[in-house]
């Protein structure tokens, strides 16, 4: 049958199951869940009223894994629900929204290993609260990936926007910039097309906005196509599926050059941020426009 234990309140069904291994330390369903019940006062302010799609694999990271969007309907009522419209469908559906601890630990009982929030909240589904860059490097090795992330960093100073900088828990660095809700989606992603393309002209053997793999060649990919939607990102301390359950991690600009993407697991994050806190703490106080950025843009551009 199993183990099982409380968490936060939360029953935590086979307990002892290993959900990340062999190729790392192994990692069980408690061990994810207590993770999430000691990271959640950190996370939760970067979820809050996002609705969410959960990455799930019930046999561990080496099984199959699925990503599912609605919320089903055995969900209990203390993970709250948020009604989205399916634009593609013509319909409309509940899904998650992690708005307390009990939330995030009850999803680690449900192997959802990675939740993947939206850019905007239920208070305005069609206007993003953030533009995202994730940028992805090609080949091995981090120099790249680093220079093209502190390019991200310098332009969006150029324009004179406020960004943040975390780890993916992945291959590269993701770079946010918190907006006030002005404008809808459409918008932000040519703000965000017209951004990368500015970039990639400043540095065309390190950079590409190219979609496709096979045109990328060895230079970092700026993906922004994210910026649209009901299209999702990782959140900050989200556990990745991957060996050793690395997390995304914010850190400051300082440690880009320093912090590997993977650096940080569930076993090290909630004692980086009990020591060194959050940098993104209080993001939503730096929310801003684009009015003032986008002129600046478009001088650059020369459109």
């Amino acid at each position: 049958m199993g183990e099982t234990v409380r968490i936060a309140q939360v029953r935590i069904d086979h307990a002892d199951k290993v959900l990340f291994g062999p190729d790392g330390p192994p990692v069980t369903k408690a061990d994810l869940a207590r993770y999430c019940a000691d990271i959640a006062e950190a996370m939760l302010p970067h979820t809050r009223g996002r609705p969410i799609s959960m990455e799930r694999f019930p046999h561990g990271i080496d099984g199959e894994s699925f990503f599912e969007k609605r919320a089903p309907a055995y969900f209990p009522d203390f993970v709250h629900r948020v009604r989205v419209d399916v634009e593609t469908e013509h319909r409309s559906q509940d899904q998650v929204a992690i708005d307390n601890t009990q939330t995030l630990v009850y999803l680690a009982d449900q192997a959802c290993l990675t939740p993947h929030t939206w850019l905007s909240t239920a208070a305005d589904l069609e206007r993003p609260d953030q533009l995202i860059v994730d940028l992805d490097p090609t080949v091995p090795g981090l120099e790249a990936v680093r220079r093209a992330t502190t390019m991200v960093g310098n332009l969006c100073e150029d324009l004179g926007l406020t960004a943040f900088v975390k780890t993916t828990g992945s291959r590269g660095y993701h770079v946010m910039v918190p907006l006030r809700p002005d404008h809808d989606f459409d918008v932000v992603r040519d703000f965000a097309h017209r951004f990368a393309e500015v970039l990639v002209a400043r540095d065309p053997d390190l950079l590409t906005t190219a979609a496709r793999k096979a045109k990328r060649g060895d230079r970092v990919y700026l993906d922004v196509a994210r910026n649209a939607y009901a299209q999702t990102a990782v959140p900050p301390f989200a556990v990745r599926a991957r060996p050793g359950a690395p997390v995304s991690m914010p850190i400051t600009w300082d440690e880009v050059d320093t912090v590997a993407p993977q650096e940080f697991t569930i076993a090290s994050a909630a004692r980086r941020v009990k020591t060194h806190g959050d940098p993104w703490a209080g993001i939503a106080r730096h929310r801003q426009g684009l009015s003032r950025a986008m002129e600046r843009l478009e001088r650059l551009s020369g459109t």
